[in-house]
């Protein structure tokens, strides 16, 4: 009972595999070709399910979407002040004539990327070699990236593939060059740094006068109000003073001894050294009035 089953199953799994092997499935974001030992046969294939006979069709699929291809390895090229720079670039692209695409390149990226780049590679040398350093690094960059694109895309229709940008990744001095570039490029830093330096310097000085003259200028007048301040006082004083020695002469006498006294005799290891007779001693003597 086991035998007739299992027999249509191998029978069906036979013919499924032969039968898978007369379709194929195209992907909306790629193209096929269909060749005919080696021939291309048909290429204009929309996205779904085709047909084809084993064995005597091959179907040969491609990418549809934008590609980016990097240059095989940096190249060096001569500026019009006659220095080397190294160029490091890469090339966005699609193909767009499948058929040419195969016919010229035989579905290789590999071969396409090296055609394309010995197009890119010789603008490149070209206009490097009417420009100075200084533009194809900042200023003419642009431009030079726009003739390149230009040029790559001539190369780029006799590829059946259409380039859609070129563009550099970095552009370096060799070495033995970039010494020397960095060190001017130190020195004329160290020379505008020497003159923000100095012009500091001069301001620095400026403000400083500026600053001793005007302290100068407010010590005099602080020192102006303080005497004439001070002179008030004192003359105040004395008017006090004038006052009250005379209303009581003996009073006023006795009160600035006790000063006297008081600020001669503040510290107990104070020693005054007088003749007993001395007049400063009158009120030890007479404490009352003469």
């Amino acid at each position: 009972m086991r035998g007739p089953p299992l027999l249509i199953v191998a029978l069906l799994l036979v013919v499924a595999i032969l039968g898978w092997g007369f379709v194929f499935t195209v992907d909306q974001r790629e193209f096929a070709i269909l060749l005919r030992f080696k021939e291309i046969q048909r290429s204009d294939f929309e996205p779904g399910l085709h047909f084809k006979i084993p064995f005597v069709n091959d179907v040969v699929k491609f990418e549809k979407r934008l590609m980016s291809l990097d240059s095989p390895q940096p190249e060096r090229f001569l500026t019009s002040e006659k220095k080397d720079v190294i160029v490091d670039s890469f090339v966005k692209w699609r193909i767009a004539d499948v058929e040419k695409y195969y016919r010229r390149t035989q579905g290789d990226v590999r071969r396409a990327g090296l055609l394309l780049f010995q197009q890119i590679n010789d603008s490149l040398r070209g206009e490097f070699g009417r420009r100075t350093i200084r533009e194809v690094v900042a200023g003419a960059r642009g431009g030079v990236m726009q003739s390149v694109t230009e040029a790559a895309r001539a190369k780029g229709d006799e590829l059946g593939v259409t380039v859609v940008d070129v563009r550099t990744k970095r552009i370096n001095l060799p070495e033995e060059v970039s010494s020397a570039v960095y060190d001017r490029m130190r020195a004329e830093r160290e020379q505008v740094a020497q003159e923000f330096r100095s012009r500091g310097g001069a301001q620095a000085e400026t403000i400083r006068a500026n600053a001793d003259r005007q302290r100068t200028v407010v010590l005099a007048e602080a020192y102006r109000d303080a005497e004439s301040t001070r002179g008030a006082g004192d003359a105040r004083a004395a008017e006090v003073y004038a006052a009250g020695y005379s209303r009581n002469a003996e009073f006023y006498e006795f009160y600035r001894s006790l000063i006297a006294y008081k600020t001669s005799f503040a510290k107990h290891q104070d020693i005054l050294v007088l003749e007993p007779k001395s007049e400063f001693f009158h009120y030890f003597k007479k404490p009352t009035a003469p």
